[in-house]
């Protein structure tokens, strides 16, 4: 029993009050049963669900962000003097140099694995609740946040722990691997959309920050366009069209692409005709964490943390000046805009949209520059870091404005840099999930995908393959923790980009914490760590 109480404290630090360091067993302890014990207020139960997706590391710029989204061609993380250093922690996610050890692979694998925990207690069938509302309802969200935890267990371990809540508490978890592990998130996903409500795209916002019929066909949507990957198959042309149908379920709820010229106001926290779930999760981090330190910061008196930077060859991925990115400049309206000496005001703070680069101002038109300590030579960003590691006093000034900034939540809008709005599942991700999966069952997505690009401001292309596709979901879904899925599905995740080395396909999968695999016999590291 010591060692199944072990095991709870090393994966799940979050989900349960169990003390970590007094391991005698108490004859009243809630642990000790014949079966795996439910909870006596579901709804407080599926809030806390809520909680932990919306807080720490699978919300802010580290964690399960970082490992989508810094493990790929989009960004990387340059040490700038003292900054961003942490032990080589960012480069190593950006060089894909990561071993079991990286917190930011501990974390989100506890974290995760608390979701599903907590709601296999819920689903329990002893649980019951003390507060108003459908318990129905509340067992469906609970089935909808863990298919939405296990399918991310699975996308990056392959291996995803789980409880039977019939088995006594002594057991320890199972690993569920392959089919297995689909077939118990699509059983819940299922269920989720049976259960769950119908909220349509005009609804009011706060109805899509809990679970819906439509974020439960988002997810199975995104499951079974990766499904191949996980059973490391050719796709099949029966998930595909389970694909295509999930999405027209979406679409039969109203959601659709938002206009021309209000790409960027989807990512505001009032409705759209795209959000189909978002979290009350903090939006500081997706601001602060790449915006520079003379960067107005209203809210923030310690400015930005200027890290994250976009790598040139993404940045140039978008029609538009290769150089700049000012307004008319040729650009898309994914690739936003800078403000210039004319153009910035108190609306817009001097900051940007989308993807900043050459000269910086303050709200007022004056030209910022860098900080006095390194020479406060003018805030220009560059295309390019030149350079990961900082290595001699020469290299401050450099570091401190290398790279095009890539930003798509806005610090002065509605609620300002600290607003509780992260959106989770958006229309055009699926609008590109069903083109992709009609593409690979051999039909011809141009006209889709041009579609797209004209309410875009992007111009037709002639052809749509591969390429295209992996391309297109690039600029339309950049900073939104699809990047790694994208690229593993088009076997394009472990060759070589700016400042990183191709790798090998082992990469595809992390690690699993060594803690976890010495308190568990069922599971077992991933080949190659």
């Amino acid at each position: 029993m010591k060692k199944i109480l072990n095991y709870l404290c090393l994966t799940l630090p979050i989900a349960l009050t169990v003390s970590c360091t007094d391991l005698e067993i108490e004859g009243t302890d809630s642990l000790i049963s014949d079966g795996f014990a439910g909870v006596a207020n579901i709804q407080g139960e599926v809030a806390n669900l809520s909680n932990i997706i919306a807080g720490g590391n699978l919300a802010n710029q580290d964690g399960l962000y970082a490992l989508q989204e810094v493990s790929t061609d989009e960004y990387i993380v340059a040490t700038r003097g003292t900054d961003w250093g942490d032990n080589g922690r960012w480069l190593s996610i950006h060089r894909q140099t990561w071993n079991a050890d990286l917190q930011d692979i501990r974390f989100s694998w506890q974290n995760l694995n608390s979701i599903t925990i907590n709601a296999t207690r819920i689903i329990n069938p002893q649980s019951v609740s003390t507060a108003a509302g459908d318990v129905t309802t509340q067992k469906a969200e609970a089935r909808f946040y863990r298919a939405w935890a296990m399918s991310w267990i699975l996308d990056m371990w392959r291996q995803v722990p789980y409880r039977d809540v019939n088995a006594p508490n002594s057991a320890i978890p199972i690993a569920l691997t392959g089919q297995v592990a689909i077939d118990s998130i699509v059983a819940d996903l299922n269920i989720a959309i049976r259960d769950l409500p119908t909220v349509s795209v005009g609804d009011d916002i706060a109805m899509k920050s809990s679970p819906t019929k439509a974020a439960a066909n988002h997810l199975l949507a995104k499951l079974h366009l990766n499904k191949h990957v996980y059973l490391e198959t050719a796709p099949d042309p029966a998930d595909m069209q389970v694909v295509i149908d999930a999405v027209d379920d979406i679409a039969a709820d109203g959601y659709t692409l938002a206009a021309s010229g209000d790409f960027f106001d989807i990512f505001r926290p009032s409705n759209d005709v795209e959000t189909i779930w978002w979290s009350p999760a903090d939006a500081g981090p997706r601001i602060w964490y790449t915006l520079h330190y003379n960067l107005n910061s209203p809210g923030n008196s310690g400015g930005g943390w200027n890290g994250f930077t976009t790598l040139s060859e993404f940045y140039q991925s978008f029609e538009g000046d290769p150089d700049t990115n000012y307004v008319g400049d040729g650009q898309e309206e994914r690739r936003g805009w800078v403000p210039d000496a004319t153009t910035a005001n108190d609306d817009n703070l001097g900051i940007g949209y989308g993807f900043l680069i050459g000269q910086q101002y303050e709200q007022d038109g004056t030209p910022l520059n860098a900080r006095s300590n390194v020479g406060g030579v003018p805030l220009v960003f560059t295309k390019e870091a030149s350079k990961a590691e900082y290595t001699a006093p020469a290299d401050n000034a450099v570091l401190e404005t290398d790279g095009t900034r890539m930003l798509k939540y806005h610090p002065n809008e509605e609620g300002g840099d600290r607003r509780a709005h992260i959106v989770k599942y958006r229309y055009a991700d699926a609008y590109l999930m069903k083109a992709e999966a009609m593409f690979r069952m051999g039909t011809d997505v141009t006209g889709m995908i041009n579609d797209l690009r004209t309410i875009r401001g992007a111009s037709n292309l002639a052809t749509v393959g591969e390429t295209e596709l992996l391309a297109e979901r690039g600029r339309e879904m950049y900073a939104e923790t699809t990047r790694r899925q994208d690229l593993i599905r088009f076997g394009q995740f472990t060759r070589a980009w700016h400042l990183k080395d191709a790798g090998d396909s082992n990469l595809e999968i992390f690690p699993i914490p060594i803690a976890d695999i010495l308190a568990n016999p069922n599971l077992q590291q991933n080949p190659g760590y």
